[in-house]
């Protein structure tokens, strides 16, 4: 199982979201910034927390032009069940077979048992720039996305002549 680098592309994939539709991650690419969070499973103490606060952070992610994409390995319907009852504004995958984890190189946890919590910031052209790795900091992995994120939004600043220019016209 190789692991997704920084520096490497995001792999492409399609899975179901919790709504039954398909979702190709080659759809956003050129488009937004990328915060993809693995997580063990619905429903659970830590994976509720992380969930939530991932929700609660939503505009401002949205206001740096990142779209959430939450992945575990339980079903369509756990997925729609977890989001609803939790008011998840976000995309849910589910990753029945865990193609995705291991496309990713997501670890495993505590001997293998527990599937790992890994958090992935790509960039619009879908280069990770970031990963965070941790089972227990649950709510410090959309901290973290967010600070990426926050780091990408000034370099699209810097990057963009016009904004630069309307953004020192207003100082």
């Amino acid at each position: 199982m190789n692991k997704i680098q920084i520096g490497d592309p995001i792999p492409f994939f399609t899975l179901k979201d919790q709504n039954g539709n398909d979702f190709d991650i080659s759809s956003l690419l050129g488009r937004k910034k990328l915060v993809i969070f693995f997580y063990p499973q619905d429903g659970s103490l830590n994976c509720t927390k992380e969930a939530c606060y991932f929700r609660d952070l939503s505009d401002v992610f949205d206001e740096v032009d990142a779209i959430i994409i939450g992945i575990s390995g339980q079903s369509i319907d756990s997925h729609k069940e977890f989001a609803e009852k939790n008011r998840l504004n976000y995309t849910l995958l589910s990753d029945t077979g865990n193609v995705v984890r291991k496309l990713f190189g997501v670890p495993g946890k505590a001997f293998g048992l527990i599937p790992g919590r890994v958090t992935y910031v790509a960039d619009r052209s879908g280069k990770v720039v970031y990963i965070f790795d941790s089972q227990t900091e649950t709510q410090r992995h959309a901290d973290e996305a967010l600070k990426i994120c926050l780091l990408l939004k000034r370099t699209d600043n810097l990057n963009n002549p016009t904004l630069l220019v309307k953004t020192e016209l207003n100082q």
